[in-house]
């Protein structure tokens, strides 16, 4: 599969998120405005750790779902990370031909189900077993339509989307008072959770650092992360804006009927990388991600207090 495919993959599912997410339109003029350019540091998906029986036989829908499409499409795991606390863990995957083809690093994680209360792993279970009987390994869509970059990247594309049906209100309400992760992902299911600006390709004196991205954007009224996460001395200093709030659907346990509700969807990351001393006497950009920044990222789409109350109501 040739890095065509994967270019015209991710070009197909920015369009989706960034229509969805315009501060991602925001920072895309505001550095083009001034001069600069635009590039995509890492692009991160969630998902969930469990096995469905399906006629054709189990369907993993966590990490192992996902990187069949990765590994397809060229790229290899390049480092793993693990977050007890809240029971996700993670692998960043990373193209051979990231440089030559400028693509993007991808960060897949997911939710441990077996390691939640008995109650809300049940009901997790129950609501994505709904998947269809013919739901099966991605990689189909690779034979399908073998040799056609385009096609591909386009059967591809509904991947990046729900694959259950609609969850039930006091479902997502139950399970996001023990994990957001696991409430969005019932909501959203494998659709992108953020893109990420790569400040180090800006080449513009005007947002030549994270700092002054992150303040243009807040001058221009994007809501942004308070903090910016991580250091120099570690190579990685990253932040993001604030997650967008769409009406999602979901279903009435009382009347059996859909009915929205406002939750959070996406929100899009800022990066800068810097050199690390890899032996002596010479340095590279550091390529990976570190642990700290993700839990904190990952934060990013929870509810706020006032939110999770006014949905109760």
């Amino acid at each position: 599969m040739t890095p065509r495919t994967a270019l015209n993959l991710f070009s197909l599912l920015w369009q989706n998120y960034s229509a969805r997410v315009t501060y991602a339109r925001t920072y895309q003029q505001m550095i083009t405005s001034a001069g600069g350019t635009v590039a995509n540091d890492h692009i991160a998906f969630r998902s969930l750790r469990l096995s469905i029986d399906r006629p054709q036989g189990k369907v993993n829908l966590g990490i192992g779902y996902l990187s069949q499409i990765a590994e397809a499409l060229g790229y290899e795991p390049a480092g793993e990370y693990i977050f007890p606390q809240t029971h996700l863990y993670a692998l960043h995957y990373r193209h051979p031909q990231q440089a030559e083809f400028d693509l993007p690093k991808l960060f897949i994680s997911e939710l441990i189900v077996d390691e939640l209360p008995d109650k809300i792993a049940q009901l997790i279970v129950q609501t994505v077993s709904t998947i269809p009987d013919n739901f099966t390994s991605p990689v189909k869509y690779f034979h399908q339509e073998k040799g056609n970059d385009e096609v591909i990247a386009q059967q591809l594309q509904k991947v990046f989307t729900r694959p259950w049906l609609t969850p039930r209100r006091s479902v997502v309400e139950e399970v996001n008072n023990i994990t957001q992760y696991g409430a969005w992902v019932l909501l959203h299911g494998y659709a992108v959770n953020h893109f990420t600006g790569y400040v180090n390709r800006h080449q513009t004196p005007e947002y030549a650092d994270i700092d002054h991205t992150a303040r243009g954007l807040a001058n221009l009224g994007v809501p942004m992360k308070a903090e910016i996460e991580g250091d120099v001395t570690w190579g990685l200093r990253q932040t993001a804006t604030q997650a967008v709030k769409e009406m999602v659907t979901v279903i009435d346990d009382i009347s059996g009927q859909e009915v929205e509700i406002p939750w959070t969807y996406a929100y899009y990351e800022v990066a800068q990388r810097y050199p690390l001393q890899v032996e002596p006497g010479k340095e590279a950009l550091f390529d990976g991600f570190l642990g700290n920044n993700a839990q904190q990222l990952f934060e990013m789409t929870r509810l706020a207090e006032c939110d999770t109350a006014r949905i109760g109501k």
